[in-house]
C-alpha cells in the first residue's frame, strides 16, 4: 500500500463520529455568552474599535438565542452547542494575552485612529467567521457525537447565513445612511466600497468548506496544524486589508 492511500486510510479513521467531553471552562448557556460580552463592554473607552465588533456580535447571538427559542432551528440541542462553542473563541481570543495571526489586526489597531467603527465591525466578523468558525463547529459536533455530513447539520447552518446575511445588510444600509456624514465625501465611497467587497455569506460557505478540510484532517499531523496555521495567517492578511486607514477622524 502506497503512503497516500495508507493516509486516506487514516483521513478516514480520523473523520469517524465520536463525542468529546466540553472543555473546562466552556460556557453552559448562550445567556451566560451574553452577559460575558456585556462585561468585555464596560471598561471599553469611547473609540475603541473592539466594541464595535462586540456589540454588534452581542446583538447577533442575542438574535440566535431568541430564534432557537422560537424553534426556528431544526436542532435546538447543536444550535446551543455551536453558539456556545463559537462565541467561546472569541472570549478566548479577548482573554489571551497575545491575539493569534487572524485576530492581531483588530487588536493591535482598536485604539488607532483613522478606522471607522463599521471597519473593525467587519474585521472582526472575518477573524471569527473565517477563521474561528471552522474550529468552532469541528468542536460543536464533536461534543454532541455528530459530523457535518449528519442530518439536520448543514440546514440548521445555513439557516444561521441567511439570518447573519439580512442583518449585515442592515448594518451595511446604517453606514451608508449615518455613518459616511462623519467623514469627507472622498472617503465615504472608498470605505463603502471596502465594506461592499465583504461578504457574511461567502464567509460563511468557505468556513463551511474548511470545517470538512479540519474534519477529516483531525489528528493528522502537522497537516491539520500546519492547515490552521495558514488559515490564521491568511485570514489575519484580509483583516489588515479592512482595516486599512481611510481617515483621521475626531
Amino acid at each position: 500500500m502506497g503512503w497516500l492511500a495508507r493516509l486516506v486510510d487514516v483521513v478516514r479513521g480520523r473523520s469517524r463520529l465520536r463525542t468529546d467531553a466540553p472543555p473546562a471552562g466552556q460556557l453552559q448557556s448562550i445567556d451566560a455568552v451574553c452577559e460575558r460580552m456585556r462585561q468585555i463592554a464596560l471598561p471599553m473607552a469611547p473609540g475603541d474599535g473592539l466594541g464595535a465588533f462586540n456589540g454588534m456580535y452581542l446583538q447577533v447571538t442575542e438574535l440566535v438565542r431568541d430564534r432557537i427559542a422560537q424553534g426556528y432551528f431544526g436542532s435546538a440541542e447543536f444550535m446551543t452547542r455551536l453558539d456556545i462553542v463559537f462565541a467561546g473563541m472569541y472570549l478566548e481570543a479577548v482573554d489571551a494575552p497575545s491575539p493569534s495571526s487572524a485576530w492581531a489586526p483588530v487588536f493591535e489597531a482598536r485604539h488607532q485612529s483613522g478606522r471607522l467603527p463599521i471597519q473593525f465591525a467587519l474585521a472582526g466578523m472575518n477573524a471569527h467567521i473565517n477563521h474561528d468558525l471552522p474550529i468552532a463547529l469541528v468542536a460543536a459536533c464533536r461534543q454532541l457525537g455528530l459530523g457535518p455530513e449528519s442530518a439536520g447539520v448543514h440546514d440548521d447552518y445555513q439557516r444561521v447565513t441567511d439570518l447573519l446575511a439580512a442583518a449585515q445588510e442592515k448594518v451595511r444600509q446604517s453606514f451608508l445612511d449615518g455613518i459616511a456624514l462623519e467623514v469627507d465625501r472622498d472617503v465615504a465611497g472608498p470605505v463603502a466600497n471596502l465594506i461592499g467587497a465583504w461578504s457574511i455569506g461567502r464567509a460563511r460557505d468557505a468556513a463551511w468548506v474548511n470545517a470538512g478540510v479540519l474534519w477529516r484532517l483531525d489528528g493528522v499531523e502537522p497537516l491539520c496544524q500546519d492547515f490552521l496555521t495558514t488559515l490564521s495567517s491568511s485570514v489575519g492578511l484580509a483583516g489588515r486589508v479592512l482595516l486599512t486607514p481611510v481617515a483621521e477622524l475626531g
